[in-house]
C-alpha cells in the first residue's frame, strides 16, 4: 500500500510537469498539505506560478477547483453564498465558491479582517453558516491562499492568531536560469490549460483514503519527544535566540510537525516516521509560528536561521 502511495505522488509530479517548470519542493510541499487534510499560505512575487500549480494540482487530483480574487470591498456572503428569496421559487440558499473541493484564495491580505475571517473560518470547521443554517463544506476541503511581500498599500496584515490556522507557509522564489527559458516554450499565455491534456491520477474519494492513512502511520515515542523539544526549544528563555523572538511556537505547531511527518513518511513509501521526516517538514511549519522582533528586524535576521539553530541544538533519536 504504501508504495502504491509513492508511486500515485510521482504520478501526481510527473502530470504536473507538463505544465509547471520547477517548483519541485513547493509541490511536493502541497501534496504533503492536501494529505494532512491542511491548508497553505503561499508567499510569492507576482509571475511564480502560484495560483497554476492550484489549478493544476486539483486536475491531477480529480477535484473542483475555483479562484477567489480578494479585494477590499470583498464581503464574506461573497464567499460563503446568501439566502435568496424570488416570488416563483421563495427562500433558497446560494452557495458561494467556497463549496468546492480546491480554493485558491488569490491576495488574501487585501481584504477586510471579517471578510478573512470568513474563509479561516471555513478551513477550521469545513462549514460555513448562511442565514443561520450550517452547511457542510465538500470533501477533501483545501485552501491554498497567497500574498504578495512586495505591496505594501492597500493590503491588511493577517493576525497571528489566523496565520496560524495554515499548517505550512511556503515561499515561491523566481526560476533558474535554465527553468526560465524553458518558460517560455511551456508558458500558459501561448497556450490553454486544456492543451496540456492533465490525467487525473487521484479522486476526491481516494484522497480522503489516503488522509485516513497518513493517520495510521507509527511515529515513536522517541520521534513524539524530538517534536515537541524542537517546538518547546523556540519558546525557551535559555534559547540562543530568544533575545530576538516575541513568540514562539504553539502546541499546535506540535500537533502540524507531527501528523506532516506522518505524511512525508508515507510519501516516501514507509508507514512510520524517522527524524528525518520531521526535519524535512519543520520549516514549512514554524517559518509562520515564530514571531520576531524589531530587534531581529533590524539585525536581518530570519526564522530561517533560527530554526537551524533550533535544528542544530537538538539531537534527533
Amino acid at each position: 500500500m504504501d508504495g502504491e502511495i509513492k508511486e500515485a505522488v510521482g504520478e501526481i509530479e510527473k502530470e504536473m510537469s507538463k505544465i509547471v517548470v520547477g517548483q519541485q519542493e513547493v509541490i511536493r510541499a502541497i501534496i504533503r498539505a492536501i494529505l494532512c487534510n491542511g491548508h497553505v499560505l503561499v508567499e510569492g512575487v507576482p509571475g511564480t506560478a502560484k495560483t497554476l500549480i492550484v489549478k493544476a494540482i486539483a486536475k491531477v487530483m480529480g477535484c473542483d477547483v475555483k479562484r477567489i480574487q480578494f479585494t477590499v470591498d470583498l464581503l464574506p456572503s461573497d464567499l460563503t453564498g446568501i439566502l435568496s428569496y424570488t416570488p416563483k421559487k421563495g427562500f433558497e440558499v446560494l452557495k458561494g465558491p467556497l463549496f468546492t473541493n480546491f480554493v485558491i484564495a488569490d491576495e488574501i491580505n487585501r481584504a477586510p479582517p471579517k471578510t478573512q475571517s470568513a474563509l479561516l473560518e471555513a478551513m477550521q470547521e469545513n462549514m460555513v453558516t448562511i442565514a443561520k443554517e450550517t452547511h457542510s463544506l465538500p470533501q477533501p476541503f483545501f485552501v491554498m491562499a497567497t500574498e504578495n511581500p512586495i505591496e505594501t498599500k492597500g493590503v491588511y496584515s493577517l493576525p497571528e492568531a489566523q496565520i496560524d490556522r495554515f499548517l505550512f507557509k511556503l515561499r515561491i522564489s523566481h526560476p533558474e536560469f535554465k527553468e526560465e527559458i524553458d518558460i517560455l516554450d511551456k508558458n500558459i499565455t501561448l497556450k490553454k490549460f486544456e492543451d496540456y491534456e492533465l490525467k487525473s491520477v487521484l479522486s476526491p474519494e481516494k484522497i480522503i483514503n489516503l488522509q485516513e492513512r497518513v493517520k495510521e502511520v507509527f511515529s515513536s515515542s522517541a520521534i513524539q519527544n524530538y517534536i515537541v523539544r524542537i517546538v518547546s526549544e523556540t519558546r525557551s528563555p535559555d534559547f540562543e535566540f530568544a533575545k530576538y523572538i516575541d513568540y514562539g511556537a504553539s502546541p499546535r505547531a506540535s500537533i502540524a510537525l507531527f501528523i506532516s511527518s506522518k505524511a512525508e513518511a508515507l510519501i516516501n513509501g514507509r508507514d512510520y516516521v524517522i527524524p528525518v521526516d520531521v526535519q524535512k517538514v519543520v520549516f514549512d511549519i514554524l517559518r509562520h509560528r515564530i514571531i520576531l522582533n524589531y530587534e531581529a528586524e533590524a539585525k536581518k535576521i530570519s526564522t530561517e536561521e533560527i530554526i537551524k539553530s533550533v535544528l542544530e541544538k537538538i539531537s534527533a533519536p
